[in-house]
């Protein structure tokens, strides 16, 4: 048996007397693949009817980039760079770069235009880190977001001017219990 769920309509008339602020919540950890419960949430949020955006600049691999998005469930997105691998340090060509500045490029749009209700930027710290993203322009985008976003950043040795604006951080750590 399948059940399908119909999620709540968007309509104005129904819209709450007052506005939610947003979050920006920061997921850390020393290594990297934790994307798990970060996406869990997505899933969830996408799951009850709000429209979420889960970008991953340093994944590729695929072809994709943001003019084909993989579409989970009926209100999520998922953008990826359209690189022909991963990243996984700071050394990129030309055409990659350019690739990673026109998803970074997108992002900042489609957040300034509140599209979504959620937006994820993983491994955000990495690009930072590796001088494919400015911190500067992602501090930006932060403080001026429409204020009913809520942001969720990962990545490992997130920078510490991203940790001040966050409202939420959550350290993994990895125990090994014999």
């Amino acid at each position: 048996m399948v059940s399908q769920l119909e999620a709540p309509s968007r309509n104005p008339h129904h819209a709450l007397p007052y506005s939610v602020e947003g979050l920006v919540q920061v997921f850390t950890c020393p290594h990297r693949s934790f994307f798990t419960s970060v996406m869990a949430q997505a899933l969830r949020i996408a799951g009850q009817g709000a429209p979420v955006l889960v970008v991953q600049f340093l994944k590729g691999g695929i072809g994709q980039g943001h003019h084909h998005p993989v579409q989970l469930a009926q209100n999520l997105d998922w953008i990826r760079c359209n690189l022909p691998r991963c990243i996984s340090g700071p050394d990129l060509d030309e055409p990659e770069v350019a690739a990673l500045r026109e998803l970074w490029q997108y992002t900042q749009t489609v957040v300034a235009q509140g599209q979504y209700a959620l937006v994820v930027l993983d491994e955000l710290s990495l690009a930072i880190r590796f001088g494919l993203i400015p911190e500067a322009e992602v501090l930006n985008l932060l403080r001026n977001r429409p204020s009913q976003i809520d942001m969720i950043l990962t990545g490992p040795e997130m920078p510490p001017a991203l940790l001040d604006i966050a409202d939420q951080i959550t350290e993994l750590r990895r125990t090994h219990r014999p």
